[in-house]
C-alpha cells in the first residue's frame, strides 16, 4: 500500500468496517492470511470471514490480532471502535497527574545526558522538551521557525534552519527521510505522511557517494561557531506503555562522534552555568 493510498484511507469519511481495517494492517505488514492466522492461532477460514465481514470478531480477538500486527495503541482503539467496542487505551495529556512519573523520567534523562544535547518529541516530531544544550545549537535559526509547535524534522530540512549549517546534509537528511518513510508505512498516520511530503519538497541534494565501508553510523555534522561538531544519535521509547500519549513519546539523544566534539560540548556546558 502506497503512502498516498494510506493517507486517503485514513482520511476517508465513511466508517471502515473492522474486517477492512484488519486487512489493511495485514497488507501493510506484508503478511498473508495464512501467516497472520498461524501467528494468532486461529484458522485461515475464520480470519477470511472476519476480513470479509462474514464473522464478527470478539474484543479479545481484535486485541490479539492488533498485537500480532504490531498496530500502534492509537490505532488499536480505532479497531475496537470499528468492531463495536469501547477504546481500551487511555490518551491522557502529558500534564495529567497519571503521567507525572513519566514526565519526571523524561526530564531526568534529558538533564542526565548533558553536556550533550537531547530532546523529547511526540508522534509528529513536535518538540515536547529539551535539555539546555539544544538551544545554543539552534541560535542561528530564525525565531519564526522556533515558535511552538516546533517540528524538529522541519528544522533539519528547512533551508533557513539547520540544513544550511549541516555539513553532510544529503546523508543526514536522507537518513531522516528514510526513517520517516518507515514510520509512515508502519503507522499510516496522515500527519506523518503530510510531513513526509513536505520534507521531500525542500531543496536537499541527493547523496553523491556511498557511505564509507568503515562507518558505524551516519553522523550529524553541524557547523557551530566556526567549528564542525559531529554527533551520533540514539532513540529511546518507553517500554510496555498502555497510554496512547506515552506510547508515542520518544527521546533523541546525541553523543559526540569524536573527542573534539566532546570537549567542545563540555566547554559550552560550562559557559551556560
Amino acid at each position: 500500500m502506497s503512502l498516498h493510498s494510506a493517507a486517503a484511507n485514513a482520511g476517508q469519511a465513511e466508517p471502515v468496517p473492522i474486517g477492512e481495517h484488519l486487512r489493511q494492517w495485514r497488507l501493510r505488514r506484508h503478511l498473508s492470511q495464512l501467516d497472520l492466522a498461524e501467528d494468532a492461532e486461529i484458522s485461515t477460514r475464520h480470519l477470511s470471514f472476519v476480513e470479509t465481514g462474514r464473522a464478527a470478531p470478539s474484543r479479545d480477538m481484535v486485541l490479539k490480532l492488533a498485537e500480532r500486527l504490531d498496530v500502534p495503541l492509537r490505532e488499536r482503539n480505532v479497531l475496537l471502535v470499528a468492531a463495536g467496542f469501547a477504546p481500551a487505551f487511555p490518551q491522557r495529556p502529558l500534564d495529567d497527574p497519571a503521567l507525572k512519573s513519566a514526565r519526571a523520567a523524561i526530564e531526568w534523562m534529558l538533564r542526565a545526558h548533558e553536556p550533550n544535547p537531547a530532546l523529547a518529541y511526540d508522534r509528529h516530531w513536535n518538540l515536547v522538551s529539551a535539555n539546555r544544550m539544544v538551544a545554543p545549537l539552534l541560535a542561528s535559526v530564525p525565531q519564526r521557525l522556533l515558535t511552538p509547535p516546533v517540528n524538529i524534522m522541519r528544522l533539519a530540512f528547512h533551508p533557513e534552519a539547520l540544513a544550511r549549517h549541516t555539513v553532510n546534509v544529503a546523508e543526514w537528511c536522507g537518513h531522516l527521510l528514510e526513517r520517516l518513510h518507515r514510520q509512515c508505512e508502519l503507522t499510516a498516520d496522515p500527519g506523518l505522511i503530510t510531513l513526509y511530503e513536505e520534507l521531500k519538497s525542500y531543496p536537499i541534494p541527493a547523496r553523491s557517494a556511498p557511505l564509507p565501508p568503515d562507518g558505524v553510523a551516519i553522523p550529524f555534522k553541524l557547523r557551530f561557531g566556526g567549528d564542525v561538531l559531529s554527533f551520533m544519535s540514539a532513540t529511546m521509547i518507553f517500554g510496555t506503555p498502555v497510554d496512547v500519549t506515552l506510547s508515542e513519546l520518544a527521546l533523541e539523544t546525541f553523543f559526540p562522534a569524536d573527542e573534539f566534539t566532546a570537549e567542545r560540548m563540555r566547554v559550552l556546558a560550562a559557559s551556560l552555568r
